[in-house]
């Protein structure tokens, strides 16, 4: 039985991974999950300096899922290059960097550091508002989702994933745009923009008034987009938003989906990715599919 799959070149022992900001760099669920199961660890947002995030409270949680207000709060890319990379090394898992900026030239200086290190790929995260244009996320303009994934590209030793944004009218039009400009794989989607409003206090439950929606209840949204990615580009897709369990991811792969990852759910059981993993494995058992390739987009 045969559960690894390709992207860009690279090899995975399977297909599940962790969802970028769910997981930190992986040392609090070392604890519970081994991380020699899994087929990558996507790591939080990492920027060219320090960011702080935003002000509290910044989580609060909905119906089948959570709102997060976080802001990207990270180290900086030196405390990352010296810290996370080296215990990550200790595992054999497959390493994938998720790069934030405020600018062009924010991102180009992270992965232009990362170009030396033991990574395996980058991803790029462009729901970050584009402080040069008014604050509209690079995702949300396929200009900028341009222009940013081939300077990107132009700069990076490693393969790119653009993290795609699905707070726009037509989800395709994006992937089109990054495979253009050169990237080598999307993933999708992150947040779907959500709001909470506190009935007794008569306040908003975020400071930042809105969030990032995620959990089981973005789920429907998430395979459709990924189905329409799937079919739209050549690029692998690594798809995920609301993946509680194999069924999930299962659903995931057979719109498209090359990879899977697990981002939410972590919080709530933080055993999810490497139960996953056996799901994913005893699913294959059951319907005697020897090679996992053979359920990528298998409904059409």
């Amino acid at each position: 039985m045969n559960t690894k799959i390709n992207i860009a070149g690279v090899e995975f022992k399977n297909p599940v991974m962790t969802a970028s900001g769910t997981f930190g760099s992986g040392m609090e669920y070392s604890e519970f999950v081994d991380l020699n199961c899994l087929g990558a660890v996507v790591t939080k947002g990492v920027a060219n300096v320090p960011w702080e995030g935003n002000p509290t409270p910044r989580v609060q949680e909905t119906y089948g899922g959570m709102l997060n207000a976080i802001g990207l709060q990270n180290p900086g890319i030196d405390v990352f290059i010296e810290r996370d990379i080296p215990f990550l090394k200790k595992y054999d898992t497959k390493i994938i960097v998720n790069v934030c900026g405020r600018s062009v030239s924010d991102y180009v200086e992270v992965v232009e550091k990362l170009g030396d290190q033991p990574v395996d790929m980058l991803e790029i995260n462009v729901s970050c508002p584009n402080v040069k244009h008014g604050g509209i996320a690079f995702g949300q303009n396929p200009d900028a989702l341009f222009e940013i994934t081939k300077e990107v590209k132009a700069h990076a030793k490693q393969p790119i994933i653009m993290k795609l944004s699905p707070n726009v009218t037509d989800i395709t039009e994006m992937a089109k745009a990054a495979e253009a400009a050169g990237s080598d794989a999307l993933s999708l989607i992150n947040t779907i923009t959500g709001m909470k409003i506190d009935i007794h206090k008569r306040a908003f439950a975020l400071a930042n008034k809105t969030g990032g929606l995620s959990g089981p209840a973005i789920k429907p949204v998430a395979v459709r987009m990924v189905y329409q990615v799937a079919n739209a580009v050549k690029l692998p897709v690594i798809g995920m938003g609301g993946i509680a369990n194999a069924e999930d991811a299962i659903e995931f792969m057979l719109a498209g989906a090359t990879g899977v990852a697990v981002g939410a759910m972590n919080f709530v059981n933080p055993y999810t990715t490497a139960e996953t993993v056996k799901g994913i494995e005893d699913y294959m058992k059951q319907y005697n599919i020897e090679n996992i390739s053979d359920i990528i987009g298998a409904v059409k």
